[in-house]
């Protein structure tokens, strides 16, 4: 249990990180990956911390489909 912390706070930082890093880059897609790093996060957040791994299909696909409408309408805009 305690190693699966570890490594998802390491995750979740070198997510962090390389948002970070890319985020001063001068590129046409950078808010595409940024946002892709974004909801990769939120999904892994979900999944770990709120045990939706353990959870019913209809959850999991909730939380997927809300993360990819999310990053679909923030580009939009």
């Amino acid at each position: 249990m305690k190693k699966s912390i570890t490594i998802t706070y390491v995750f979740l930082i070198l997510l962090t990180v390389i948002s970070g890093i890319i985020s001063g880059a001068i590129n046409k897609n950078i808010s595409f990956i940024i946002l892709l790093l974004s909801a990769l996060k939120f999904i892994g957040v979900s999944f770990y911390f709120m045990d939706l791994k353990k959870a019913h299909t209809f959850w999991k696909s909730i939380i997927i489909g809300y993360a990819i409408a999310l990053v679909i309408i923030i580009l939009m805009i």
